[in-house]
């Protein structure tokens, strides 16, 4: 690479430090190198120009450098740093000239000629020059030794004029150049063309902000370490800021630990200083004001900034923001609503005497009336409450019904409201003690909510009939749900049933809770039939109101009986049905029929053994909760648990558990509803392990709490618990050597499954049973077991068999030629590991490349005829999927027709 930049010509140059440079500065120490971007902008090496679009500090000119330095070596570079004062096109083009002149001497004589005798407030048509100048560019560049010219902080220089002036140069750039250019603010050139033509590459902020292993990266060179929450915390206050990271490594004292994280502020020490300079004090006055004036505000539209502000400008100053990438952050797709970077924020807020127009309050309370003339209530009490007006709030409050209440079921958004009204406004009025009862119900802080629904009675009799009717109603349907998670069944039972006889039609809300209570405990009766009436009622009732949330709650529901059932894919489908009626809801929200929706996709996803896709939903339905404060999170860490001990991380499986409890306890959550799961999760990864008798100890104490006449109750999110501490207590007995004692178990539990229709614990008494016989050498008897296995798991689950297929794979595979071909079926069969038989034949009639278990399964399917959608149902895969499956079939035995790839593979003895 023949590098402009460092040769000794240029290097001797004197430079004024003031006025840009023409050399390329070196990688600042301590640069994170991010061949991932220098990659994106070698797709734009065949175009025009890569624009490098984004606010101050995320790396612009350090990528630009890091690009230089990889070019390819018959690529010439020259670094071209802007200043202020290269506004002025014929500086800008005499630059630009001494510049090219180290490559090409003669160059533009004439035209650097004129511009050096040209007084600088002269104007010129720099058109007529440039076109000279391209056309002499054009004759001297050579294709084959191209030419980066990289035009660095474009922001310092840009102007209508200038602006103008690059656009033409770039229209005309001649054949072997490419302009690279690194802005804070989007220059203003019209580039839909290049767009068209592919002849533009655009990076902005959100591609240059750091990613986790960049960031572990950063740290690691300055000698500090973060995992875990600590890591997604500063993840997600940093946004992947480049300079924010590194100014607080720079004054972090312990950049490794967890209150180093805590302390990243935006209004403290280095980062403070560069934001101030860099961005707040190089905006107008006008500006400075609006970004002190909103920064109360955690999102804002046009709108909102007039109604705040009094004033119509709002539009103007926005716009004014996005082009000069003043750290704003779009959240949604339409580019209404924004925010502002969390580091921008905090010193906005920090210091908002400097520039505040009125009093923070004052602010706070027109954000209050505007959020409630638009409906949305929620933000609207936040406003009221920031603004110190807690009876304001309460009437707003009030406003709430219990149908809105109960559909986003946000606890943490309502405890932080009851932390700042006074105890003496919640029991002011029958409503707010109805609202907060069931607050406090879903927040599974029982004693208190039981304590505030009781002072109902202080308003009875009511005024009219209706009235107490609808009080006495309200205090059933919330007793009803208390009682559910306290573990009282018999009342939770009387209770719910009786709202649902008294509540009145319009309270679909708690109707639909107590019709989702009833289901749960029909499942824990072992009344599945029951609960799938209950769910297809409650599910009719959400349709009939038309609200998408309660809708997606019933989905959810539903998917959870489907799912005990044994139907996993049907379960997968009802699941994705409901999240695809909160499809229009913001992302920037959090609900916790979403988080609970989410996490239970990963579950099925577990269950059909998927677990990359699994672990991911896993830990974006955790994320969700854990902001809701929703206790269903307690689902997703005992799997995640579950699917790390499976692959022997029992370090972060218990992590996981670990988390969960800690959560718990942070919560005030009651033991009864998460320690029973915990344990049992703990029972199973100790049994992965080998330590038989701590998970027996432990699996004696929870069958002595689940079983039996005097059983307790199993816990909302457990509602078959008593089944699978039977299924755990038999694999402990198989580990023992107690094989009667582990068969007669397994056959009871078999049994029992088929009594209540819940196949899924059936499934997996099948499967351990099948293993116990084989291992006993009862060779016929597990063959007929494994019949009834594959008949019980005809859903689609696929879990059961996991240790089947780690344990017993050929003998799985045998068996599995001769049953019956069914979806299920060629689903195991993917999870099979590669045939020894397979990997000889294909050596000894030698094909280049064998074909994978997937592989072959989507050939066997095209030689019974299926189309490929026909085998994306069957094998639970995408179209595409498939597609790329029979192209590379196709490829491997050297063929190009799915009819020619049946033929060969029957030549080779692949199929039958």
């Amino acid at each position: 690479m023949t590098d402009l930049s460092r040769s000794p010509s240029i290097a001797c140059l004197p430079v004024n430090p003031g006025e840009g440079r023409f050399f390329r500065p070196p990688l600042p120490d301590g640069y994170v190198l991010r061949p991932r971007l220098c990659e994106r902008l070698a797709e734009g090496m065949a175009g025009r120009l890569m624009l490098v679009c984004a606010p101050a500090g995320f790396g612009k000119s350090s990528l630009a450098i890091e690009f230089c330095e990889r070019l390819p070596e018959q690529w010439q570079s020259l670094w071209l740093g802007l200043s202020r004062r290269d506004s002025d096109p014929g500086r800008f083009l005499e630059r630009l000239l001494d510049g090219l002149r180290q490559s090409f001497p003669t160059i533009g004589e004439e035209a650097l000629g004129l511009l050096k005798m040209r007084q600088r407030h002269q104007p010129f048509a720099f058109e007529e020059l440039l076109d000279g100048l391209l056309d002499e560019l054009g004759q001297r560049l050579d294709p084959a030794a191209p030419l980066l010219l990289v035009l660095d902080d474009y922001h310092l220089a840009q102007g209508a004029v200038l602006d103008r002036c690059l656009q033409f140069f770039l229209n005309h750039l001649p054949a072997g150049m490419l302009l690279l250019v690194t802005s804070r603010q989007r220059p203003d050139w019209h580039l839909a063309r290049l767009r068209l033509s592919r002849l533009l590459l655009e990076l902005q902020e959100q591609d240059l902000r750091l990613t986790t292993e960049e960031t572990q990266e950063l740290l690691a060179s300055q000698g500090a370490s973060l995992d875990g929450e600590a890591l997604r915390n500063l993840l997600q206050r940093s946004e992947g800021w480049v300079a924010g990271l590194r100014l607080w490594l720079l004054t972090a004292d312990e950049a490794g630990s967890e209150e180093s994280v805590r302390d990243l502020h935006g209004a403290q020490g280095l980062i403070r200083d560069y934001l101030l300079e860099e961005v707040i004090e190089r905006q107008p006055a006008e500006v400075q004001s609006f970004l002190y004036d909103t920064a109360c505000l955690e999102r804002f539209c046009v709108e909102l900034c007039d109604a705040v502000r009094e004033s119509h400008d709002s539009a103007a100053i926005l716009q004014h923001l996005q082009a000069n990438q003043i750290f704003l952050v779009p959240l949604d797709e339409h580019g209404r609503w924004f925010r502002y970077h969390h580091l921008f924020s905090d010193l906005l807020r920090a210091s908002p005497a400097l520039g505040l127009s009125l009093p923070l309050s004052s602010l706070h309370l027109r954000a209050c009336r505007w959020f409630s003339g638009q409906g949305v209530l929620d933000e609207a009490v936040e406003q009221a409450l920031r603004a110190g007006q807690p009876d304001v709030a309460a009437s707003l409050v009030q406003n709430f019904s219990e149908e809105h209440l109960l559909a986003e079921q946000n606890v943490a958004m309502l405890l932080r409201w009851k932390m700042d009204l006074p105890d003496s406004l919640l029991s002011s009025t029958p409503r707010l003690i109805v609202l907060y009862s069931w607050a406090l119900a879903l927040a599974c802080q029982l004693d208190a909510a039981e304590d505030l629904a009781s002072q109902l009675v202080r308003f009875l009799p009511a005024p009219s009939a209706v009235e107490q009717q609808s009080l006495l109603a309200q205090w059933l349907a919330v007793s009803g749900v208390i009682a559910r998670g306290r573990g009282d069944s018999t009342r939770a039972e009387e209770y719910c049933t009786a709202a649902l006889a008294t509540l009145p039609i319009q309270r679909f809300g708690p109707r639909l809770l107590c019709l989702s209570t009833l289901a749960n405990l029909a499942v824990v009766s072992g009344d599945l039939w029951r609960a799938r009436g209950l769910n297809r009622e409650a599910l009719e009732l959400a349709q009939r109101q038309g609200n998408p949330l309660f809708e997606a709650f019933c989905h959810y529901d539903r998917g959870r009986v489907l799912q005990a059932r044994g139907e996993v894919t049907r379960a997968l489908e009802e699941v994705r049905h409901g999240l695809q009626c909160l499809r229009e809801l913001p992302a920037q929200r959090l609900y916790a029929v979403r988080a609970r929706l989410t996490l239970y996709e990963g579950f099925l996803l577990a269950l059909r053994l998927q677990p990359d896709e699994a672990k991911n939903r896993l830990l974006a339905g955790v994320a969700e909760a854990r902001g809701c404060r929703d206790i269903s999170l307690l689902i997703g860490y005992c799997i995640l648990a579950s699917q790390e001990g499976r692959s022997g991380r029992f370090a972060e499986a218990f992590a996981y558990l670990a988390e969960a409890e800690r959560l718990m306890h942070i919560w005030d959550v009651p033991p009864v509803y998460y320690l029973a799961m915990i344990t049992l999760s703990k029972c199973e990864l100790w049994l992965t392990q080998g330590q038989v008798e701590l998970a027996n100890a432990w699996l004696m104490r929870l069958a002595d709490t689940y079983s039996g006449e005097q059983a307790a109750t199993a816990p909302e999110f457990h509602p078959q618990l008593s089944l699978h501490i039977e299924i755990h207590r038999a694999a402990l007995e198989r580990r023992q050597g107690q094989v009667e004692a582990a068969e007669r178990r397994l056959r009871a539990l078999v049994i029992r499954a088929q009594s209540c229709g819940g196949q899924l614990l059936g499934t997996f008494a099948h499967v351990q049973l099948t293993l116990l016989l084989c291992s006993t050498g009862r060779e016929r008897e597990a063959q007929q077991q494994l019949l009834s296995c594959l008949e019980a798991a005809a859903g689609g689950c696929l879990l059961p068999f996991h240790e089947l297929l780690a344990h017993q794979p050929d003998w799985l595979r045998e068996q599995l030629q001769t049953a019956p071909n069914t979806a299920l079926t060629e689903a195991l069969q993917l999870h099979l590991p590669e045939s020894a038989e397979v990997g000889q034949s294909f050596a000894f009639l030698g094909v280049a490349e064998s074909l994978s278990t997937r592989e072959l399964a989507v050939l066997r399917l095209i030689a019974l005829g299926c189309s490929n959608q026909e085998i994306s149902e069957r094998l639970f895969i995408s179209l595409h999927t498939v597609k790329t499956h029979a192209r590379h079939i196709n490829s491997k035995l050297g063929v190009e027709r799915r009819t020619q790839a049946v033929a060969r593979a029957k030549s080779l003895g692949l199929l039958r």
